[in-house]
């Protein structure tokens, strides 16, 4: 339906829609043209003020394949001659542009991401946000698009009326006038998108509920150089884990069939025997959980435990270290929250940073890759401080702790904090060896429930370090695994398994 009279008149809804008389996209669905008014929003959440048209026509050529929209004007020529006369140059320049982002591979691999939201907000902040601050002249309105898809319907016959409701359309064609200055930019930046990083997004879940926040870590994820090897390295290895699949264990969900015998179930699966008993001792049967069901299979019951995975970001770390540890983390946290884990995430260096949770199934993976430590290296402090926080986490949840560590070789902690630690939590460690070579020499290893050495020589070798890598979450599928299986298995988690040395 028509935008109503009522709508039409407020320069909130008339100055933003009214702007898409400029649009050289026309969506086949409303509600890829309501999904930009979220894009809008998501901007000027992050200080990158442009006009609706803008926002509308470039994130609908990321974000949607090129079926669901034509490309072309949605308004004649004298619509546009009114604005002024370089608006037809403006227009047919800015048509010039789309043709070539649309056409290129990084449009139409975009597209394919099926990215969500917050994720198109930080594509179009990275391609458009030094066009935004070129534009010399503010918005002649405040921006507040009804959420209500109906009123795209139809929109082309009333855009030039909506067009002329603003009188002053100066923020319009000054955007229109920086884009021409900045066409190569643009293009320069479209070319420049790392692809692997969104794809990474995808495949570990959407982190939408953290709203601006989110975005915000996913454009510094996007800007830091360290992140790519990141997520190559994440991507070598998370296909394996995708794979995990959680153990059948025996319940009282009446579902799927029956597994075993137990002592909970309802009256359905009561074994028939049971009825033999005479009425009194059936009785005290029931009372005291001595009545026996029928168990049936279903997922495998919640085993109260917490994982926190601890990263080492002190300098130490940097170079192939960062990325073996970093993408060894995000791995095993994918891992256990497929196995349905609770998982949070903490950086230290000679501070322990706050606490990063996975919510929802999604790993916070843009919070990973941006993560920078800036304060030294103090290893006493830091175990003493997590201690502390453990001990006290304990008393307001009662579910088992397990501290995941991911570190350099030369992590000297004192004994006597990684006792404090493993009193309150078991305690899994990935140590990478520092270039030079040597060997692990640590006087508190004896306390950890499972540890891995990595050498140098493995970080070096793409196939050598996935290959460890997979070892270390167990998921080397009949290859020769490169941990030394030879202590015993241990009831931790997916990513500390055994004893031994990666190779």
């Amino acid at each position: 339906m028509p935008v109503p009279d009522s709508l039409a008149r407020d320069p909130a809804v008339a100055g933003p829609i009214g702007s898409l008389a400029l649009s050289q996209v026309r969506p086949l669905a409303s509600a890829l043209a309501l999904r930009s008014r979220r894009w809008h929003e998501g901007l000027e959440r992050l200080g990158v003020v442009l006009p609706f048209v803008l926002v509308h026509d470039l994130g609908l050529v990321f974000a949607a394949p090129r079926e669901q929209y034509e490309l072309g004007p949605r308004c004649d020529g004298r619509a546009l001659a009114a604005l002024g006369a370089d608006a037809p140059r403006f227009a047919q320049a800015y048509h010039d542009l789309l043709i070539e982002l649309a056409g290129g591979e990084v449009a139409r691999r975009a597209a394919q991401l099926k990215m969500n939201d917050d994720l198109v907000v930080v594509v179009l902040a990275r391609l458009l946000g030094t066009i935004a601050a070129r534009i010399p002249s503010p918005p002649a309105y405040a921006a507040a698009i009804p959420a209500d898809a109906s009123i795209f319907d139809r929109l082309d016959p009333q855009l030039p009326a909506l067009l002329g409701a603003v009188r002053r359309r100066d923020f319009e064609l000054g955007a229109f006038s920086a884009l021409e200055v900045g066409r190569l930019f643009v293009l320069t930046m479209a070319d420049a998108l790392d692809l692997d990083t969104l794809r990474l997004f995808g495949m570990l879940g959407a982190e939408a509920s953290a709203g601006a926040l989110a975005q915000v870590d996913l454009l510094a994820a996007l800007e830091s150089p360290e992140a790519n090897d990141i997520v190559n390295f994440s991507l070598e290895i998370l296909p394996s884990v995708l794979e995990t699949k959680t153990r059948a264990a025996s319940g009282t969900t009446a579902s799927f069939g029956y597994s075993g015998i137990g002592t909970r179930g309802s009256i359905d699966s009561m074994v028939l025997s049971e009825l033999a008993w005479d009425d009194l001792e059936l009785a005290r049967r029931i009372a005291e959980n001595e009545v026996l069901y029928f168990a049936r299979e279903q997922s495998r019951e919640e085993q109260r435990r917490v994982h926190l995975l601890l990263v080492d970001a002190s300098a130490s770390m940097r170079g192939d270290r960062q990325t073996f540890a970093r993408g060894l983390a995000i791995a095993t946290a994918k891992k256990l929250l497929i196995e349905g884990e609770d998982v949070a995430f903490r950086f230290f260096d000679a501070r322990l940073y706050e606490v990063i949770r996975a919510r929802n199934g999604a790993v916070p993976t843009a919070q990973i890759l941006s993560f920078k430590g800036e304060r030294g290296r103090n290893p006493a402090r830091v175990f003493a401080a997590l201690a502390t926080e453990l001990e006290i986490a304990r008393q307001r949840d009662p579910r088992q702790a397990v501290v995941h560590l991911f570190t350099h070789a030369a992590l000297y902690i004192p004994r006597e904090m990684v006792q404090a630690v493993r009193a309150h939590a078991q305690l899994a460690a990935v140590f990478i060896l520092p270039s030079g070579g040597g060997a692990l020499d640590l006087d508190y290893l004896d306390l950890l429930d499972a540890h891995w050495v990595v050498d140098h020589a493995t970080l070096g070798q793409k196939a050598a370090r996935a290959d460890a890598a997979k070892s270390i979450l167990g998921q080397t599928e009949g290859a020769s695994p490169a941990v030394d299986g030879a202590g015993p298995r241990s009831a931790l988690s997916p990513a500390s398994a055994r004893r031994g040395a990666a190779p």
